[in-house]
């Protein structure tokens, strides 16, 4: 047998020599697969060496590690200033690092852009009233920051459903008005004062008295009845007994019919926002108040949220804030009484 055949023998009796078992993917150090890939590309031990940072023997030292790990060489070495070549076994690895590498590249981008809350999903549970006066502009900076997102939105109109699915794990975060139920950690969003719709023809500049308010028929909200049955209660509490004739899930039919002089209307104001420009309506608070409605983002207890989600609830914030500037009455956390269940 020739020294070439001595320094280089058959990769097949190798292999046969190693049972496969013996090989783990624990072995395969990426390390020593990227050691390989240089040397491959570079041609020579003291070129990968350089690009790597390390020294030559190092280099030699994970190709022959790695030589081991295989049972074969992976490179013919000519020895002298001659380029290594790559063995049977060698081709066959490169090809399949490569595309290890393409796909620690991916893993190393996704996990960059996921950090900086490039990209992922976020699910939101969300209430009407947060759905038209307060997400569009959430959204809108959000997707402006971040137009990979995946955002995908559950709005119902009982906010049992949406805890029952934020316990669960359906909703990363979501819009409630109940308090804060056990099972969740939430953050303060705006508080929402509740207020007189009315025909502008009918009302005059002032607060209206509870006294006008029982005079009235009224249009009710319907969707969440715990909601609904706290605020019957805390107008009964000051001295006004409801006489609703017409009830609806939507916050715009509410407006159509107090525009078309049904009635007039108790809600909160974030659910009239959409209104104010129009001069067939008026807003007015209600003298004496009830105590306003608070508005929070809750997500489930000691869940780690994700950099995207995070964004989200700091955007939520500020444009709550901005909301509570532009329409005073809509004001921000601790400034009001809120309504709580007793």
């Amino acid at each position: 047998m020739s020294p070439r055949s001595q320094a280089s023998p058959d990769v097949s009796s190798l292999t046969r020599s190693l049972p496969v078992g013996q090989i783990r993917l624990a072995d395969l150090d990426t390390r020593l697969l990227l050691a390989f890939r240089t040397v491959a590309v570079e041609g020579t031990f003291g070129r990968a060496a350089q690009e790597l940072g390390y020294t030559q023997s190092a280099v030699s030292q994970q190709i022959a590690s790695l030589e081991k790990v295989l049972g074969a060489q992976v490179f013919d070495r000519p020895g002298g200033p001659r380029p290594v070549e790559l063995t049977p076994l060698g081709r066959i690895l490169l090809e399949h690092t490569e595309n290890l590498i393409g796909v620690l590249d991916a893993i190393a981008n996704d996990v960059r852009r996921y950090r900086y809350g490039d990209v992922g999903r976020i699910d939101i549970g969300t209430i009407q009233s947060t759905s038209s006066a307060l997400l569009p502009a959430i959204l809108r900076r959000l997707l402006a920051e971040r137009p990979q997102l995946d955002l995908r939105l559950q709005e119902r109109y009982e906010e049992t459903d949406l805890l029952a699915m934020l316990l669960h794990g359906d909703l990363d975060v979501a819009f409630l008005v109940t308090g804060d139920p056990p099972g969740v950690d939430s953050v303060e969003v705006l508080v929402d004062p509740f207020v007189v719709l009315a025909r502008a023809a009918d009302v005059g500049p002032g607060p209206v008295t509870i006294a006008a308010l029982s005079a009235q028929p009224l249009i009710g909200q319907a969707g969440n009845v715990r909601q609904e049955a706290l605020v019957q209660k805390r107008l009964r509490e000051i001295g006004c007994e409801p006489n609703y004739v017409f009830r609806t899930a939507d916050n715009g039919t509410v407006a159509a019919m107090v525009r078309a002089g049904l009635g007039w209307a108790f809600m909160p104001r974030l659910a009239v926002v959409d209104q104010l420009d129009d001069p067939r309506l008026a807003v007015r608070p209600l003298e004496p108040s009830v105590p306003a409605r608070v508005i929070r983002l809750a997500w489930r207890a000691e869940r780690t949220l994700a950099p995207a989600v995070e964004r989200f609830r700091t955007i939520a914030l500020e444009v709550a804030a901005a909301m509570g500037r532009q329409h005073p009455v809509l004001a921000p956390p601790g400034s009001a009484e809120t309504m709580t269940e007793t």
